[in-house]
This record gives C-alpha cells, structure tokens and sequence, in this order.
C-alpha cells in the first residue's frame, strides 16, 4: 500500500470566481434559486474531477459552501435564530443570516448575524449565535447531496466536518443566555447531534469523514480541554461509524499533541508548516492503529515548495511508522490560495517559477507520495523545486541594498509623535472645525458597472490614460457633491482608482506583483487579490497625492488622504517566506511613512491610515503575542509619526476581537480610531466600560456588508449606546468599513439617515 494523498480543502470561488457571478446575479434578481445550485453544483464536480486529474486519492465534500462553512454548520446542527424562522425558504434564510434581509412588502427586516476573522486568516467567517436552551437538531441535506452528486460522476468523497468543540468556540451566546453562560454549556446538546451525523454519514456508506477541530492548536483551559476529551470519548465510541481523520492546522499541537493522538479516530492531520515541533513527539507517540496525514504542503502561500525538505519528514515518518500509515497534504485547506498558477500569462517568468497556486500545489503532494520510498527522488517535480529555490536565494530582484541600509538606520525617534494626544487635539480641533458627534465614511465608495468597465476599458488600451483620468476625476467631483449633499463633515474621494486596499498600493510599491487571476475568497461573494510581496520594499514616487489635492480642490470641507498601514499590507499579501514578516513590515512602513509626509505637505490636514488587519495577525498561541504587537505596532507608529500636531492621524479597523488587544490599539496613538461595533449591536463597548480609550473613536454604526439601511431611529440608538460609555465629545459617526460593495441608493439612504442621527444627537447634547 502506497502513501495516501489527500486535499483538506479546495477554492470555492472558481477559477473566473463563477460562483461569486452566481450569488450576486441571485440576489439581484437576474438568476433563479434554482440556476444559483445548478451553477454551484457543476462548479463542485469540475472541482473534484480536477482533484482526480492530480492524482489525488482522498477527495473532501462539504468543504465547498455558498457562503461561509461555518454558516453551513449552523445550519447542518440546526443552530438557527428563531427570529430568521420567520423565511421558510432555507435558501433565503441562509443568505438573511449571512447578509441580512429586508422586505417591507412582508414586514421583515433581519440584520445579519455577525462576521469576524477566520483565526488568523484574510477569511471571514458567519459567527453562530446559540440560544438557550440549546435545541439542537440534525439537517444533513447538504453533505448527503454532495456525496451523491461526486458519486454520480464516479468519486468518492471524504465529507468535512466542523467539529462539535470548535463550532462552540466559534460561536457566541444570544442575548437570552445567562450571564456567566459560555457557549461550551451547550455541548451536552451537541454531542447528539454529531452522532446522529456520524450514524447519517455510516448510513450513506462513507468510509471517511474528516473533522477539523483548528482551536486544538490554541491555548486551551480545563474546561476546554475536559470538553475535548468528552467529545472524543463518545464519538470515537459509537459504532457503527465512518472513520474519522481528525484535522488540525494553522499552528502546532504543542500541549495538545496527546489530546490529539488520543482521541480514538483513525488519522490525524497535523500542520508541518507552522507545527514542525510537533513532528517528532508525534512520530515517537503515535498509537500503532492511527495513522498520521502530514500537512507539508504550504497551504496559506503561493511559494513553490522546498520538497527535499518536505521529503525527508516524509521520509522519517515513512520507515518510522510505514508507508499504509503516512498520508501527505497540504498544511490546511486551499481556501486560502488562488486556483491555477496557468491562468497567469504576464507574471515575469523567474518570479512565475517560484510559485505554485492550488492545483500545481496537488501536484506537489503527488509527487512527495510518489517519492515516500525513495532516498534521493530527482522526478521532474523535485528538479524544478531545486531550481526555484536556488533561483530566489540568488536572484538580485528580492535584495535592495538601499531599502536595507535606511531600515538600518530607524532609530526611537521615528516612533514617536511630537506631542502627546491631549495637545495635539486641541490643534487639530482649532484647525478642523468639526461639530460634536462629526461624521465620515471609511473610505471607499460604490464602485458600480461604470466605474468596472472604465478600468477595464483602459487596462485594455480601449481608453486612454488621459480619458480614464478624466473619468475619474468626473467621479471624484461627483462624489465629493454627494458627500456635502448628504451633509457628511469629514469627506473621502472615493477611491475610484483603487482595485482593492491592498492591491492598489502593490502595484506602485516595488517588491510587490500583482496577478491577473489571482483570487481567493474573503467572505460570500467577496473575492480579494492579493499581491505577492517577493522582494524588498521601495516607494519610486508618491502613490496617492495628485488624486488627495484634487480631491480637497472639490469642497471646503477635510477630505482624508487614505492609506492602507503595513500590517494589513503585509498581511493580506501573500508575503515573502525568506525573511522575518517584522523585517518586511518595516520596509513596507517606511514607504508609506514617506507618502504620509507628502500628503501633509500637500495640504491634507487628515491621513488614514487603515490597520484592519491587527488583530488579524495575533498570533493564536499567547505566549507570542506581545513580540507580534510590538513590531505591529511600531510599523503604524513609524509610518504615521512624522507628522506635524495639527495633523489628524486616522486608522480603521474591522471585524476582529479587539478586546484582547485594547493596549496595543491605545499604544499605537492614533489621533481617532474607527471600528466595526454594529452587527453586535455595540458589544465592543463593553470592553471599552474597564479599558478606557483615551483618544477619539468611531465605533462603527452601519453594518456595510448587509444591504439592508437602517433606520435614523437605529442609527440614534446605537449613537446613544456609545455615548453612555464613551464621552461625547471623543466620539465619531462612521460605517463599520468601506461602502465600495454596496449600490450607491442604499448608500445614500443610509448615510443621510445616520447624518441624520448625528444632528439629533448634537441636539440631545448641546453640539
């Protein structure tokens, strides 16, 4: 028996993001439920057939989802909030939990359920939200589908499973539980349902199922780790039952390792990118009826793989244990990495040869099992390993001595503002004029049809660069007219030129390449591209100066100079792996910190500087926690702190937990912060009732990622709420993030709703 291959998961998008095409249409109307399935099941079947074609043997189901597959796992344990119950469609409720859903015609109006960051990834997830008294029930539609649909085209699949601990985890209490409650109280009611899952999957004839459980490579209480072993115990008891390959990944086993092991279940997959610790105690302890799934495959990066490296753990694990108990996979799913590398015609050809996307990826894991009992394997796979990784080390294009040398010489001073916070804001209130209660946007506006096929147009030589900045010019001007309409005190420019955050500034940063089909999913339709960071960091000229003063030439009122901080630059680019990710975000900070300094001499008396991705980063085991914050949050400072008092620095962050890093946000002394709070209806504010923030904050007041508009009576709500734990003189009236994904009628009708409830709230308070 040879070494088994395996995908934990593959892109869901498709390759021209079919799948994306298919949802929007659905929801606007232009595509039937039904074409919205079909399309998505003919997507699922290419899918596994290409995971065939690369000589995959073990293919997983259920990992591909029409929004977020943790949203599919509410739905699977029948964790559904009463309130959506009122949709009897199950297709409609699942996209009124993940979006929202109003309908006046019916007199419904469902926010959506809350979003937040997939551990440490760019990914998005749907947070559960259980409600006492934990009436759980099965649903096993999707997952027996999909075994049926790949079984018609003569495969079988290996059904993925969020498993019951982390799906707790992942999930929050609804406003009915208990105080002192914790989402753990509800596995008892749980438990069932998994072995009625277990007994659905056996029922079907699958012989494997694999159940993640990713909080195994975090920091784990008693309580936590009593539910584990509770969880394992009775699952890897019942019988009869598939087999289960217990999945986990984005970090080492550490103290966990033999929790893992001891689970019962008949594989477990360990992640050797970010867990090579784990790799020896786990050979040396192993119980002889578990077999070990070997994640050497990086599954988070688009760097070729080093396979001598990966072979000789292969290798060891191979004589050590045998090859029948060896499987070989990539670190985590594919989710996280574009389709196909053969889709990139322009990439410069050294660069294209250091690099594998998902599918060349599954070549790779082929070619490591193919080569499980051989000492020295020289097949084509491992030449061109060899080659790429020669080729990066002594190529010229990822070493700048001159970046190198002004990195060297930073020194304390670039770190610090010239005056702290209480001195600065009384300038920058002097200068700026604003109102109690002032309100702005995040940054970013509509980008409709017109705005696409004018860039498409001019990327394809159909419209000059003369016709295509005068285009944008018309938008900015009609944007900034829109925002003194709207009556917004704090305007933006839009963004009409910027593809994406990120992507923008590494098309103008050297060190950085940007792919044409290069998409990995954020969250529902969202799809991001992001760049890859292959060599030294160098700003050749400014970035975003002539649109900044054209901008401001259009009102009389601030309008922000916007930048994306080093962090999330850093962070959602798929970053080189051959130096320190510090040393880089640093490189990254001074670039931007030169373009900082330009916007001020240009006249912009507000820069932001968005950081989105902070909490992001955190590392997930604690212990490596403040090295992380103190070069994350020395890379804002560096970038933003050259700037004079009466200059407002502005930062931005969304959808994380930010409780856990309060002390960080408040050392990185931004003059005003604004932060997602409106899908948890302000919850962060509890967090700010013991950690005080001592400059001015923009909890985030509209929820950008529903298409639903709240009302002024919603928006004043929520403005009172914050006003109750914060004082009103240090709070700001912002969306939660950028409006670029929304249309501009219900853009317009909710921004002038919540200016709106501003003015009502100066009225309140004497502003």
């Amino acid at each position: 028996m040879t070494t088994k291959t395996l995908c934990l998961g593959f892109p869901r998008i498709g390759l021209d993001r079919e799948l994306k095409r298919a949802l929007e249409g659905h929801w606007s109307g232009a595509i039937s439920k039904e074409e919205l399935l079909g399309r998505a099941s003919a997507l699922r079947k290419r899918h596994w057939q290409l995971m065939r074609s690369k000589g995959i043997d073990s293919i997983p189901s259920n990992d591909a989802s029409l929004y977020d597959h943790v949203l599919d796992t509410a739905v699977l344990v029948g964790a559904v909030p009463e309130r959506y119950l009122v949709l009897s469609d199950p297709v409609e409720r699942y996209f009124a939990m993940a979006r929202g859903c109003q309908d006046p015609s019916r007199q419904i109006d469902l926010p959506a359920l809350e979003l937040t960051k997939w551990f440490d990834t760019n990914y998005h997830y749907i947070v559960p939200e259980l409600e006492p008294p934990f009436a759980f029930s099965l649903d096993p539609s999707k997952p027996l589908e999909e075994i049926q649909e790949a079984r018609s085209i003569g495969i079988e699949t290996r059904p993925v499973f969020i498993g019951p601990i982390s799906f707790l985890l992942l999930s929050k209490l609804g406003p009915k539980a208990a105080p002192g409650m914790r989402t753990l109280d509800a596995l008892p009611n749980l438990l069932p349902v998994y072995e009625a899952l277990f007994e659905k999957m056996a029922q079907a004839g699958v012989e494997w199922i694999q159940l993640d459980e990713p909080f195994l490579v975090t920091d784990l209480d008693p309580e936590k780790r009593e539910a584990y072993a509770k969880a394992f115990a009775r699952l890897s008891a019942l019988s009869p039952r598939p087999k289960v390959l217990l999945a986990t990944y984005f970090g080492p086993l550490e103290d966990n390792l033999e929790l893992a092991l001891g689970s019962g279940f008949e594989a477990l997959h360990l992640d050797l990118l970010r867990g090579r610790s784990d790799f020896e105690k786990a050979i040396e302890l192993a119980p002889p009826n578990l077999s070990l799934s070997l994640g050497l495959i990086d599954g988070r990066n688009v760097w070729r793989s080093d396979l001598d490296k990966a072979h000789e753990l292969l290798r060891k694990a191979a004589l050590r244990l045998g090859e029948e108990r060896v499987w070989v996979g990539s670190s985590c799913s594919l989710l996280h990495v574009p389709v196909d590398l053969e889709a990139e015609k322009k990439l410069d050809p050294e660069l294209r040869s250091w690099l594998a996307f998902a599918l060349q990826k599954l070549e790779e894991i082929r070619a490591l099992a193919d080569a499980a009992s051989s000492d020295r394997p020289d097949s084509p796979p491992f030449q061109a390993s060899r080659a790429a990784s020669a080729s990066r080390k002594t190529s010229p294009r990822t070493h700048n001595p001159e970046v190198r040398k002004r990195l060297a010489s930073v020194d304390e001073s670039m770190f610090q503002r010239k005056a702290p916070f209480k001195e600065r804001i009384q300038l920058q209130k002097a200068a700026l004029g604003l109102p109690l209660f002032p309100t702005t946007t995040i940054g970013s506006f509509p980008q409709d049809a017109s705005v696409r096929k004018a860039r498409a147009a001019w990327k394809s030589g159909q419209m000059s660069t003369a016709e295509y900045e005068a285009f944008l010019r018309n938008s900015i001007s009609e944007c900034i007219a829109t925002q003194e309409v709207i009556g917004l005190d704090v305007l933006v420019h839009g963004e009409f030129e910027r593809t994406d955050m990120v992507e923008f500034f590494g098309e103008l940063l050297e060190g950085f390449a940007i792919t044409e089909n290069g998409w990995v999913q954020s969250y529902g339709s969202r799809c991001v591209k992001p760049p890859i960071l292959y060599g030294d960091v160098r700003r050749p000229k400014p970035m975003t100066v002539d649109w900044a003063i054209f901008a401001q030439s259009r009102s009389q009122r601030p309008v922000k100079g916007m930048l994306t901080g080093p962090l999330t630059m850093l962070q959602w680019s798929f970053v080189r792996d051959d130096q320190p990710r510090s040393e880089t975000c640093m490189q990254i900070a001074l670039a931007l910190r030169d373009e900082v300094l330009d916007l001020e001499k240009a006249g912009i008396r507000i820069i932001q500087v968005d950081e989105p991705a902070l909490r992001e980063g955190l590392p997930l085991r604690r212990k490596e926690w403040e090295e992380y914050l103190r070069w994350a949050v020395n890379a804002f400072r560096l970038t933003t702190s050259g700037v004079r008092n009466d200059t407002q620095i502005h930062t931005h962050m969304c959808y994380s937990e930010f409780k856990d890093i309060l002390p960080a946000i408040v050392h990185m002394d931004a003059d005003v912060i604004s932060i997602e709070s409106s899908r948890s209806r302000m919850e962060l504010l509890n967090e700010f009732r013991t950690h005080a923030y001592p400059n001015e904050i923009g909890p985030g007041v509209y929820d950008v990622h529903s298409p639903r508009v709240p009302s002024v009576e919603e928006f004043t709500q929520l403005i009172e709420r914050a006003a109750k734990v914060i004082p009103p003189e240090k709070i700001w009236v912002n969306p939660d993030c950028g409006l670029k994904t929304r249309g501009w009628k219900e853009v317009k009708a909710s921004l002038s709703n919540m200016v709106e409830a501003a003015r009502r709230m100066r009225a309140t308070y004497g502003g």
